[in-house]
């Protein structure tokens, strides 16, 4: 006998989401992962919130909810609630149940100033590599370093002297005409008047000017985890010099050694890298002038061309976060910011890798 298509909900119901939840779905282990992260930062978190008035949106939610955005691509927060809404898994990762009420995307993004105000994002990429240490997946001797471009939520239009005011605009709306070709702009006589921290920036000669920031990540050999994400202005010198700082502040004194591709070959940070005590595995740049920093003593060695293999597997990170995380094209303006999403993206990485290498468990 034919069923009827008649919907009719029963007036209760005892289902609870956990049972919506595949056992095997990859979601659970890094949940588990990331509020094992979670807990090493609660005296952070403690910090950030007054112990009066009322209470706010629980940071545990909000930031889970801001990994679900780099795991599935969602663009805004604004298509985020909306997913948080009728999306019963995002709810059960989040921690909300079938009849709690989602946040306004607005409240969201005013509760999320808060932690970026603390620092809590990059903590939270400091211990999510903490516990790789901790299960043994990171090498503490052979890593890679490397950048990236971010172009910034900036429209070439809006990069206009300094000194010009925004009355001085000939009107047009807010999609006026701009003819900027043949003036010469410069960031030291230019800037976004809607992203000031952007720079107009290109990564190779024959390539176009965008507004952007750089992104740089630290790699570790074994498995390919990212121990250090920041991001920097766009300047000429923006990747050594955030490389030398990256390297400081790894753990451990004993003897490293830092594979990276030929932007990194000048005498500076070749002495800089050997004044840490590290070796650098940097790729030779012959047609330099002055010839490659990097000589026979240092190339000759197996474990030279072993770092010229395996850095570039950086590549991966950085391809997996502008097509599945949101760092292509940054939709939030400010360094404070753009490095916030810049961690998340890079905690997101580190998790999946870290559930992948664990077949699938936490």
């Amino acid at each position: 006998m034919r069923g009827a298509d008649i919907t009719q909900e029963a007036l209760f119901t005892t289902v609870h989401l956990e049972s919506f939840v595949p056992k095997n779905h990859p979601l659970r282990s890094i949940r588990s992962l990331f509020n094992e992260a979670l807990r090493r930062i609660d005296w952070l978190l403690c910090g950030a919130y007054s112990e009066r008035g009322r209470e706010s949106i629980p940071p545990e939610r909000l930031l889970r909810a801001q990994l679900l955005q780099v795991l599935y691509t969602i663009r805004s927060e604004r298509q985020l609630m909306e997913q948080m809404s009728y999306n019963l898994l995002f709810r059960w990762f989040v921690g909300l149940t079938v009849d709690d009420v989602v946040w306004n995307h607005s409240t969201f993004s005013k509760n999320r100033d808060r932690l970026l105000e603390h620092d809590v994002i990059p903590a939270l990429f400091e211990e999510v590599v903490a516990i790789a240490r901790k299960r043994n997946l990171l090498s503490e001797e052979h890593f890679s370093v490397d950048g990236t471009l971010i172009q910034a939520w900036a429209s070439q239009k809006s990069f206009r002297p300094k000194d010009e005011d925004d009355s001085d605009s000939t009107g047009g709306g807010r999609n006026q005409e701009v003819d900027f070709h043949g003036e010469k702009r410069l960031n030291d006589t230019h800037e976004s008047k809607t992203d000031p921290d952007a720079r107009s920036f290109k990564k190779s000669k024959g390539s176009e000017a965008k507004l952007a920031y750089l992104g740089h990540t630290l790699m570790e050999n074994r498995n390919g985890l990212m121990v250090k994400a920041r991001t920097s202005l766009a300047t000429g010198r923006g990747e050594r010099d955030t490389a030398v700082d990256l390297l400081a502040e790894l753990p451990g004194s004993r003897r490293k050694t830092i594979g990276a591709d030929k932007n990194y070959d000048t005498r500076e940070f070749v002495d800089s890298c050997r004044g840490m005590n590290v070796t650098p595995h940097v790729a030779r740049n012959d047609k330099r002038r002055g010839g490659s920093a990097i000589d026979s003593r240092t190339s000759r060695h197996e474990g030279y061309a072993a770092s010229m293999k395996v850095r570039k597997r950086i590549e991966e990170g950085f391809g997996w976060g502008k097509t599945v995380g949101l760092i292509r094209q940054i939709k939030v303006r400010g360094l404070a910011r753009v490095n916030a999403v810049f961690n998340m993206t890079f905690i997101g990485w580190n998790l999946t890798r870290m559930v992948n290498l664990q077949g699938g468990s936490a």
